[in-house]
Order: C-alpha cells, then structure tokens, then sequence
C-alpha cells in the first residue's frame, strides 16, 4: 500500500504498495502461522499486529540468521509500518522504517539473490525513498535503482504477479519525460491482475492509472474490486474517497 501526502503516495515522486523467493513465500503463507499474520496485518495496517510481527520475525531471524525468507517477512513488516507513519505524517519515522525496510531485504538479496519478490520490493523501496527525500537530489539517485531492480526481477521471473505490479508502479510514477507511460502502466497492472486477480492493492493501482488516463469509470469499478476483495483497506478506502470527490 502507498499511503502519503501526494496523490500518488507510495512510488516515484520524480524521475522515475505484498516475500524470498515464490515458493518461500507460499511456505510462509500457506504453512507457518506467520505468513498469515503477515497477511492480516497487511490487510488492516494494524500498527500493534505489525509489532508484534516484527517481533516474532526477529526472534527466527535469531534462531537462523541465514534465512533470506525470515530477513524479506521483516522488510515486509517495516514497509507496513512506513505506510502507517506516512498515513500519521510522521516523516522521521518514516524515513527510520524505510531505512530499515531496505536493510533487510538487501540482506535478504545478500543470502538469495534469484528472488524476484525481493528485487521487487527493493525497488518499491527505492521509489520510496524519492518520495520522502528532496526529489531533486533523490531522484538522480534512486530512479535508476528503481529501473535496475525491477529489471532484475522481470528476467528472475517474468509470471511473478508482484513483478508486473511494481513495473507498472515505475511507469506510473515516472514523469513521461523519464520514461513514464500510463499505457505501459496499464498493461503492466492487467498483466499482473491476469495472473493473480486476488491482489486487492494492485487493484487500486489500476484504479490510479485510469484516473491519470481520465477515466473515472474504470478507475471507479477497480477500486470497487479491490474493496470487495479487502473492505479493511485503507489505501482502496482513500483511492475511493478522492474518486468520489
């Protein structure tokens, strides 16, 4: 979820929201309680849900400090508590979060670096950063790490449904004269729906892009979906609220 101050908070404010790799990601959710805690936080953005996560996530990163999953479950956490400092306006703790987001999944990449997830979130991660900073010096800076990592990621695995939503995020976000395209954005969001139409927050992305085509309908229905599917959302609940103005 990107959840901000700017209409399109949580990507590339110039010049350019959810694991290792998939099957550690399935493991996660499908089989260690964990995973469906992550989910439930994700879902809500409870900030005492995600501290408590952080914390158990840190208890089995001490037990193995070699598990690339564990250290990408921990960034996952650390970027859900970004968006809620973000949504507070707290921008000091939201730079520790962030800060803090893109050590674990570096080190996750350190220990596995043919995770898809894991550059994908790294780059979301970068954009982040452009948004917090001053863009001008940030953007420089970051933008061709957004574009590296979500490169990455596409040639790791080119069917991951979190691939194509962060390449649609970097199309979305980047001004056109950086490359930004809404047609690729677009393409890029029905991509990654095609694959995994359960993704409640790619919704909302799709959603974003039709209103930055002109296109209140469409952007409208999709961020209906993405209520029906998280009615707890609160990045589907904002989307919904600035359309309806």
């Amino acid at each position: 979820m990107y959840m901000s101050k700017n209409p399109h908070p949580r990507f590339l404010a110039v010049a350019t929201l959810s694991l290792a790799s998939v099957g550690t990601i399935f493991h996660w959710a499908a089989d260690d309680p964990l995973g469906a805690a992550l989910e439930a936080a994700r879902k809500t953005h409870d900030e005492t849900q995600l501290q408590s996560l952080k914390t158990q996530v840190e208890h089995e990163i001490a037990r193995n400090a070699d598990d690339a999953g564990s250290y990408l479950v921990l960034a996952r956490v650390h970027e859900y508590l970004l968006d809620v400092y973000e949504m507070r306006k707290n921008k000091k703790a939201a730079a520790a979060a962030v800060e803090k987001a893109i050590e674990a999944v570096q080190r996750s990449i350190q220990l596995n670096d043919l995770s898809a997830d894991a550059h994908s979130l790294l780059a979301d991660l970068y954009g982040r950063k452009i948004s917090l900073g001053n863009a001008m010096f940030a953007g420089p800076k970051y933008g061709p790490k957004v574009k590296q990592e979500n490169a990455k990621a596409m040639a790791l695995d080119d069917k991951n449904p979190r691939v194509w939503a962060s390449q649609g995020r970097q199309y979305l976000m980047t001004p056109k004269m950086f490359g930004g395209d809404i047609a690729k954005a677009l393409e890029s969001f029905q991509k990654s729906l095609a694959i995994d139409p359960l993704q409640d927050e790619t919704w909302v992305w799709l959603a974003k892009a039709f209103q930055k085509q002109g296109n209140k309908a469409k952007a409208l229905d999709a961020v209906q979906r993405s209520l029906q599917l998280n009615p707890e959302s609160p990045f589907a609940k904002a989307a919904a609220s600035e359309l309806q103005r």
